[in-house]
């Protein structure tokens, strides 16, 4: 490189003006000056899009980091709900939008399990975007009514063989809950009859009301009910136990059912082709957010969000792994794309 330097700038060693505007060429730019310079990030307010409608943790936590990052920005963080066909229309909207850093996409585990239900999906769950961060994570729980009489996994396995057909509650077809109780099903072999509900919503209701047997449900709907013993946690269905429930085992362990686990995270992603300096400084703007102890005791720990803030190379790795996870569940529940 010096080479090539000196031989552009030997015809201009008297004029000093454009030997020194070669040399500003030739030099490399730390990624802040880059960004600074070609970017000017952010220029215009930043939007948060959420392919979920409004309330709930997937609502709640775009909002946090739009309090938390816009003084550092500059610029207003906006929160913009776009739900419908399963996440995706908002999804979609994301990847067709410049990949200018100025629109984020708040994603969940969904992101990755509905591309199973479309025989056309609508984006490339991976090719389509830019991981900045993975920045939090939910326990589902098995539940029950509590008048259902039974106080264990094991329990409820042995009544669901007694009684094939049994109905669980989900928030739609292709939903994490719909996913774990088909995996259940599999591991299993109880026979079990799907009841989908229009969003997280109805879950609750039903399992108050004995229209279902269960559901594998988030655990910030369901805390206050177990709190007033009007419905009974079995098992966690995640891959570790949750401080909420400490005295709760998990789904693999309750059930002798090595290897089950149902993970729900959220993450940030950008339009494929954000330049990776803004990816960065967004980065360190949500995991200063996300890890900050007045919010995670203040806000997440309260609606059972557990903090993780990560890189956007750990993102991609989750992505592609439950990408590959959800496929094959969906594959062995016979599961057909629409």
């Amino acid at each position: 490189m010096q080479e090539v330097g000196a031989r552009l700038m030997r015809p201009f060693r008297k004029t000093g003006f454009l030997a020194a505007l070669v040399a500003a060429f030739l030099t490399p730019l730390w990624p802040g000056e880059a960004l600074a310079q070609s970017h000017a990030w952010p220029s215009r307010p930043v939007r948060f899009i959420v392919p979920f409608t409004p309330g709930g943790a997937n609502d709640l936590l775009p909002r946090i980091f739009a309090e938390g990052m816009q003084a550092s920005l500059g610029q207003p963080v906006v929160v913009e709900n776009r739900p419908g066909a399963g996440n995706s229309i908002g999804t979609a909207y994301v990847a067709s939008q410049a990949p200018d850093g100025h629109t984020l996409l708040l994603a969940s585990v969904a992101h990755v399990i509905n591309v199973n239900f479309f025989a056309k999906p609508p984006y490339d769950p991976i090719k389509g975007f830019e991981p900045v961060s993975l920045v939090a994570t939910i326990p589902f729980v098995l539940t029950v009514n509590s008048a259902l009489g039974v106080n264990s996994l094991k329990e409820l396995i042995a009544l669901l063989r007694s009684k094939p057909g049994a109905a669980y509650a989900t928030a739609g077809i292709g939903s994490s809950h719909h996913l774990g109780a088909e995996l259940l099903k599999t591991m299993t072999g109880v026979q079990l009859t799907h009841v989908p509900y229009k969003g997280a919503g109805g879950i609750v209701p039903a399992l108050l009301a004995n229209e279902v047997t269960f559901s594998i449900a988030a655990i910030n709907s369901l805390l206050p009910h177990f709190k007033s013993g009007k419905l009974r946690p079995l098992a966690v269905a995640g891959s570790e136990r949750t401080p909420l429930l400490p005295d709760v085992p998990t789904i693999a362990d309750a059930g002798g059912l090595p290897g089950y686990s149902i993970d729900v995270w959220f993450g940030v992603l950008a339009p494929a082709g954000t330049p990776r300096a803004i990816v960065d400084r967004l980065n360190t703007e949500i995991n200063a957010v996300v890890r900050d102890p007045n919010v995670v005791r203040d806000r997440l720990n309260p609606v059972g969000l557990s903090p993780v803030g990560s890189t956007p190379e750990r993102f991609m790795e989750v992505m592609k792994t439950d990408l590959a996870k959800y496929a094959r569940i969906a594959k062995e529940a016979n599961i057909q794309p629409e």
